[in-house]
């Protein structure tokens, strides 16, 4: 996969490149031409930076990560309340972040943004101060984020879709394309749509990733009584915590859901 730093070897940085005295590049770090990374930037070792990325400040990138052309990482977050105070990002091992995508540092509520492990941020898409992403989380094309929200391991936000501030996706959840966000999304499960509504189980997904069929089963039932029964969801949760979880998976579902402070997407 090109990262527009193509044809450099490993430790090379353009000479059009603008480089901080302040910054801190691993030997084997490679810098495209007309990059800029200003002070306070760590790239670890393997990193790949594109032609005319920028890396403003306070930025931690990790082991073998690749930032393409154009892509805006470490900015100041795009929140009134934003007073300068010293805040950081952080994104983690082998993440690959896709022209024209940005990324701002945190604010004092939390003091940092956070992108995880093996993730996927394609092109224009927008994380915005104080979010946090887990690992292997994939955000399509102009997925666009308020604020402190929070994304959990091998969640999938389809493109163009608006997640509102402090909203929460779940692990495993697929988000269809076009959606708009204003809830949390419970995990495992697929939702889509403007008005946002859910629709089952990411099944598929839970496949491809080797979950077994007692383990989809359960997920079935306990969506059905959740989101789907006759119950009220504070009655259905309560019957499903009687009972006991079938599986960690569902009681993850089930902590989830009871933790929501914005209520879920149903």
């Amino acid at each position: 996969m090109s990262d527009g730093a193509v044809g450099l070897q490993p430790g090379t940085r353009h000479p059009t490149a603008l480089i901080s005295a302040e910054a801190e590049l691993a030997d084997s770090v490679v810098v495209g031409p007309y990059a800029v990374i200003g002070p306070g930037v760590r790239l670890d070792a393997g990193v790949r930076v594109g032609p005319h990325a920028y890396i403003e400040r306070d930025t931690r990138v990790g082991e073998r990560s690749r930032i393409h052309a154009g892509a805006i990482l470490g900015t100041d977050a795009q929140d009134m309340k934003y007073r300068g105070e010293p805040a950081v990002l952080e994104v983690g091992k082998r993440t690959t972040i896709r022209e024209y995508a940005t990324l701002n540092r945190g604010t004092a509520a939390s003091g940092r943004t956070v992108v995880g492990d093996d993730c996927l941020i394609m092109a224009y898409a927008h994380v915005a101060h104080d979010c946090r992403l887990g690992d292997h989380v994939i955000l399509a094309n102009a997925v666009n984020m308020g604020g402190h929200v929070e994304i959990e391991d091998w969640a999938i936000v389809g493109g163009v879709s608006a997640i509102h501030q402090f909203v929460r996706i779940g692990r495993h959840a697929f988000v269809g394309g076009g959606s708009r966000l204003p809830q949390d999304v419970a995990p495992y499960v697929t939702v889509a749509g403007n008005p946002c509504a859910a629709y089952g189980i990411n099944i598929e997904g839970l496949r491809r990733r080797g979950f077994d069929r007692d383990t989809l089963a359960a997920l079935r039932r306990a969506y059905r009584a959740l989101f789907r029964g006759s119950r009220n969801m504070g009655d259905a949760l309560e019957a499903l915590e009687r009972q006991g979880p079938e599986c960690p998976e569902v009681a993850q579902l089930v902590e989830f859901i009871r933790a929501s402070e914005r209520g879920v997407t149903t």
